[in-house]
């Protein structure tokens, strides 16, 4: 009897901790997006001022990467565009290509997400590979229907279709579950207020700081910064000389000398670290909780498919269940950061973690979508109009990489990117610098110079990239086909078929395990290959 009641403690104590962890893991993402607000807001509404988005669909995308990297949040992207739309700032048909950035740019919170499992090779191999399935996903999209969009405005068209055959009504916005459980501690720490991003954007911010300092006496804390006296206060609807209904907020910089920059780096730092503790926490538990018949018996019901010959329909339920969960969180970076450490641990395999990933983008737009139905009835059709565009972008591809089984290419693809980053764990950091911000800066300048520019410099670059993809693929099958002189690529310069080059350049730049573990051996460090067979590995 003591046995089996110290048994049941410690399984109690081990679920409390395991809920306390997810709480403050994401309480941590929420307080992670405000210091990205913080640091980039100012810089995010000065880049959607620029023209060139008027005319060039590749500005435009990388518009919508670099802004929803800075904010970390897909909702206020989405927002900024429906305000410079519905201020005459931005034409709907610009506003496609940025959408289709904040949907490729808010996948990089999975990746993130997947670093903090770096320690183990095997578990950062499966969590890597989860957080890139998504992000290929969002690009191999992108590749398609970017080119299409320009030529023919599809996107714009079935959306404008679909406004035309609806009679839309505002309604009443959708409940946020998530908000409403995380907000007596977050608010404790920071409140802004979203909506100057979007004012920034068209040139109506009249408050130099997001750092709210004033809130309504009735706690409502949507809206509210102090204005000039007489003036309408956004936060009580009244005359904000009446300071009877005007209370200081409460959270931490209420007051503060510190500029936003430096009150997002604070934020950012603590955030990391909270994130990154929290996440190892729900490791740990979950491994400990998680194992013998029970592992098992989770990953069965998980994984499993319907019998013969409907096995094919449990992705597609998958699908379902990801956008559902979605809604309910009215977060698609919270569920796709929550799938990433379950398939470190081998909870979720890749094959079923990727229907939920695309369930999650079809979630996130029907709550963009509710959002927008909530919208002032001037803003009403832009804001729906936006929404639908986003739908009908991620229904598209899910029909292209998805409903044909042998072009569900982000799967293998993912998969590939998981082993590299196992052995060469420095390829994650590259992965996440050149996809979020390297190459969409040097895309965004290139465009600048115009389209001659863009193409002469960015086909030269597609089509190494290219040779290096047929090369490696030519080199790891050797078909019969291919001529015996070919069969081995050592004619080709070494940094073009291997990566033995590179991490000896990492090494000397960085050495230790941070970086590489090439020259650890595998007893020493079980995350990590012997020099030997670090040499042999190929792309």
């Amino acid at each position: 009897m003591a046995a089996r009641m110290q048994r049941l403690t410690i399984g109690f104590l081990k679920a409390c901790g395991l809920l306390g962890s997810l709480y403050f893991f994401i309480c941590s993402l929420d307080i992670l997006s405000s210091g990205f607000q913080l640091l980039g807001s100012r810089m995010a509404g000065d880049v959607f001022k620029g023209n060139v988005v008027l005319s060039n669909p590749v500005a435009g995308l990388v518009i919508g990467v670099l802004v929803t990297v800075l904010v970390q949040s897909s909702s206020t992207s989405s927002s900024i565009v429906v305000s410079m739309v519905a201020s005459k700032l931005l034409t709907v048909r610009a506003s496609v290509p940025i959408i289709m950035g904040v949907n490729v740019g808010t996948s990089i919170t999975s990746t993130l997400v997947s670093m903090a499992q770096s320690g183990d090779r095997d578990e950062f191999r499966r969590a890597f590979s989860g957080s890139a399935v998504h992000g290929i996903f969002n690009w191999l999209t992108v590749l398609v229907l970017l080119p299409l969009e320009s030529a023919t405005a599809l996107l714009q068209w079935l959306s404008a279709l679909l406004l035309g055959v609806a009679h839309l009504q505002p309604g009443a916005r959708a409940p946020d579950i998530l908000k409403a459980l995380t907000k007596p501690l977050t608010h404790l720490i920071v409140q802004l207020d979203n909506d100057l991003l979007a004012s920034s954007a068209t040139g109506n911010a009249t408050n130099n700081s997001l750092i709210k300092q004033w809130c309504s006496h009735s706690g409502d804390m949507s809206q509210g910064h102090s204005n000039a006296s007489g003036a309408i206060s956004p936060c009580t609807g009244k005359n904000s000389s009446a300071s009877e209904d005007r209370l200081p907020c409460r959270h931490l910089f209420v007051g503060s000398v510190l500029t936003d920059p430096a009150v997002g780096c604070i934020l950012l730092a603590g955030s990391l670290l909270v994130l990154s503790a929290c996440l190892v926490l729900i490791v740990k538990l979950l491994n400990s909780v998680l194992h013998g018949r029970v592992a098992q018996a989770v990953r069965t019901v998980i994984n499993a498919d319907f019998p013969f010959p409907f096995g094919w329909l449990s992705g597609y339920l998958a699908i379902f269940v990801g956008a559902g969960m979605t809604f309910l969180l009215q977060s698609s970076s919270v569920f796709t950061a929550a799938i990433v450490p379950l398939m470190g641990v081998g909870v979720i395999s890749l094959d079923r973690a990727y229907p939920l990933l695309l369930g999650s983008n079809i979630g996130t737009t029907t709550t963009a979508l509710l959002a927008a139905l909530a919208s002032p009835a001037d803003m009403l059709l832009f804001a729906v109009q936006v929404a639908l565009i986003h739908f009908f972008f991620n229904l598209a591809g899910i029909l292209l990489w998805y409903t044909v089984p042998i072009l569900r290419l982000p799967i293998p693809l993912a998969k590939r990117f998981g082993d590299l980053t196992a052995r060469y764990r420095w390829v994650a950091v590259v992965y996440l610098l050149l996809t979020f911000l390297l190459l969409p800066l040097a895309a965004f300048g290139l465009s600048l110079a115009g389209g001659a520019v863009l193409a002469a410099v960015g086909v030269p670059l597609v089509g190494l990239v290219l040779l290096l993809i047929v090369v490696n693929v030519l080199q790891q099958h050797r078909p019969s086909w291919l001529p015996y002189s070919l069969r081995s690529w050592a004619w080709l310069p070494l940094c073009l078929h291997s990566l033995e080059p590179w991490d000896h350049l990492v090494i000397h730049c960085c050495p230790g395990r941070a970086c590489s573990c090439s020259q650890m051996a595998t007893k020493e460090a079980p995350g990590c290959e012997s020099p030997e067979v670090l040499a042999s590995q190929q792309f």
